[in-house]
């Protein structure tokens, strides 16, 4: 998962490729409380591994349920509706699927069998109103104390002091503002004992009902059966309990999957999507109808689903969203592809989420060009005449980022900045990485930032940090050359034999692993580190051959989001269209020292005159050399760091890289 503060998107020139989807959330988290509510042993298999299942796993330990990781799957031992603990605070992040059901749950398991349990989350969580389902439990006799706002988290359910529970009458619940108010009554009752059925009637009009259906099919494979009336009325029978299934499997969250699916619509496809069919259990699935309604062609079997581009633009729709909220979601950014103006209605439970999605959605795409009209439950989308490079605000919200970033498949080819892309760790961490995995930028828009300069001017250090700070792929040219080396002296040939050096280079089994370096399997950092590396490094690396070689190489390096690479010749040489050139340089007697206090670190001794006149040497060859000799690129700027740390370095160049970008501030 991307941990940097924005992400750069070069612009979507296709995509093509396949898919296996993490699990789905809504599932994953109810399957996790009625497994850890259940008696005996659930073993959960495709379980999703994000923020918002992490802290209800995270509270159901607290609450004393046993959970082990086996393989890939994970076996929960239930509480059988037991409290072996009276008492704990949760902090559940901005999961809703964790917050409203536990508040639910613990306030009946609280009440029940005394107890005092503190529910809290971010502050998102703490303006995301929960009154509605608070005010169906306290009639029930639930003590409720709220410790902030009225009708908001944080909370304590409980008083320590068990209390009878009243489920003589009907429970009344709203339905109009969130389904997971009911989710939560309906997943918490059975924990209540009852000997008589009990019942549950809704406010007004349900929303998001197939999260309801969800959940009725989930609470029947732990062996409760609800009887529902339409969606109106709910009757759980007498005596019910939650019995473990033995085995479940979560299946491909459909929310998720309608990136992808757009993503094949508009950017060619076919993409693949693994893990979901057509008959999927989650409501989400009929993502697929608006599609086809758009005109993209989709395929689709018991575990899989395909699309592929087919009217263009698209053909645009008005859709009443409310039987796939979050899904329609997507359709905001197909919305920016199709012939004339999208409408969408039905999306009142957006202004109640990670954060106000319909004001969210319509500021951000009006960044990007599109005319864009909101109001208390719609929004009406019309396409951009001009596209626009945009920075696009996600406001902690995985949906919007993973929403916007499809902006980047736009026909102008213009890239796209996602603030915040940790957010997506929510429900998806791997998301930008599957994105980048099915899709080809545009020609030559891949960008990349050269670092050259040098021996010991610091060029690595500052490149590999400008790296972690944007995002991208990281190529160490010295590396390649080291590596080079190292496996030609391994396999006894002689530096001085340019072909054959070259010969191996051509098939170099390297790979980069973070700050690790493998060599045909091998772990060569520390190898690549040494200073005899280095010098075989600078013999082979005088070959044109050798760097022939190489340059296929180092230019595969160029992947989205985009490139640091440094080097002697990555501004001049190999990427001489770049971005950004940095020539970093020091004095020579200021990089003798440096070189020192590398050694002496490993424990080696070295004098610093020996130090400085091989630095001289090293420096005299790389100029004179017949092939790219060591100079600065015409348009390099020159960074003299001799008085700098790295921090202050690396500030210089992104400053100097943010002026180059072409996003508005």
């Amino acid at each position: 998962m991307y941990s940097t503060s924005f992400l750069d998107l070069p612009p979507i020139a296709h995509a093509q490729g396949t898919v296996r989807l993490p699990g789905s959330k809504s599932i994953s988290n109810r399957v996790l409380l009625l497994a850890g509510m259940a008696a005996g042993a659930t073993r959960i298999e495709g379980l999703l591994e994000a923020d918002d299942t992490q802290v209800m796993r995270d509270a159901l330990l607290a609450l004393g349920c046993r959970l082990q990781q086996d393989g890939e799957a994970l076996v929960i031992e239930g509480l059988a509706g037991t409290l072996p603990v009276h008492t704990a605070e949760l902090f559940l992040g901005n999961a809703g699927t964790a917050m409203r059901p536990l508040a639910a749950a613990l306030a009946v398991l609280a009440t029940r069998h005394g107890g005092a349990f503190t529910l809290a989350g971010t502050p998102r969580m703490h303006e995301r109103p929960i009154a509605d389902l608070l005010a169906a439990l306290r009639p029930l006799g639930c003590p409720i104390a709220e410790l902030g706002t009225p009708g908001y988290p944080p909370l304590r359910v409980g008083d320590g002091a068990p209390h009878p529970l009243d489920l003589a009458r009907p429970i009344r619940v709203r339905g109009d503002v969130s389904s997971q108010f009911l989710t939560a009554l309906l997943m918490a009752l059975p924990l209540a004992g009852s000997a008589q059925p009990v019942v549950i009637e809704v406010d007004g009009p349900l929303i998001s009902a197939p999260y309801i259906d969800i959940t009725l099919a989930l609470m029947a494979r732990f062996g409760v059966s609800v009887e529902a009336q339409g969606h109106a009325r709910f009757v759980l029978p007498a005596g019910a309990r939650y019995t473990a299934p033995g085995r479940l499997h979560v299946e491909g969250d459909a929310s998720g999957a309608s990136y992808f699916m757009a993503l094949g619509a508009i950017a060619g496809g076919p993409v693949r999507i693994e893990g979901l069919g057509l008959n999927a259990l989650q409501g989400d699935i009929r993502f697929v109808d608006t599609l086809r309604a758009m005109g993209a062609i989709v395929e689709g079997g018991q575990d899989w689903l395909a699309v592929r581009r087919g009217a263009w633009p698209l053909r645009a729709v008005t859709l009443d969203a409310d039987r796939l909220p979050d899904a329609a979601m997507t359709l905001a950014p197909l919305a920016l592809f199709a012939d004339g103006p999208c409408r969408l209605t039905g999306i009142a439970s957006w202004r109640v989420k990670e954060t106000d999605r319909i004001a969210a959605m319509a500021t951000e795409l009006r960044k990007v060009g599109a005319g864009v009209a909101e109001g208390p439950d719609w929004l009406t989308i019309t396409p951009p005449r001009q596209w626009q490079a945009a920075r696009l605000a996600t406001y902690d919200d995985h949906r919007m980022a993973m929403c916007l970033a499809l902006a980047a498949c736009n026909p102008a080819g213009l890239p796209m900045r996602i603030e915040d892309p940790r957010c997506v760790g929510k429900t998806f961490p791997d998301y930008f990485e599957t994105l980048f995995a099915l899709t080809t930028p545009v020609a030559d828009s891949v960008p990349v930032l050269t670092v050259d300069g040098p021996t010991a001017s610091g060029k690595g250090t500052l490149a590999a940090a400008l790296a972690a700070t944007l995002g991208y792929h990281l190529l160490d040219s010295g590396a390649l050359y080291r590596a080079t080396a190292l496996a030609a002296h391994q396999a006894g040939v002689a530096l001085s034999d340019g072909e054959a050096v070259a010969r191996i280079a051509a098939t170099l089994p390297l790979r980069f692993d973070g700050e690790r370096v493998w060599l045909a399997g091998a772990d060569v950092t520390h190898a690549l580190r040494l200073e005899t590396t280095g010098e075989l490094a600078s013999q082979v690396s005088v070959h044109p051959p050798v760097r022939a070689a190489l340059t296929a190489l180092q230019l595969s390096f160029r992947r989205a989001p985009g490139l640091v690479a440094d080097g002697r010749d990555m501004g001049t040489v190999i990427f001489p269209g770049a971005t950004l050139k940095v020539f970093l340089t020091a004095g020579s007697r200021e990089r003798a020292l440096r070189r020192q206090a590398q050694l002496q670190a490993r424990g080696v001794h070295a004098r610093i005159e020996d130090l400085h006149a091989d630095i001289e040497a090293r420096d005299a060859r790389d100029r004179s050399r017949a092939s790219a000799p060591l100079k600065p690129a015409e348009d390099a700027l020159l960074l003299d760091n001799s008085a700098l740390g790295v921090t202050e370095s690396v500030a210089q160049v992104l400053d100097w890289w943010q002026q180059r970008r072409p996003f508005a501030a």
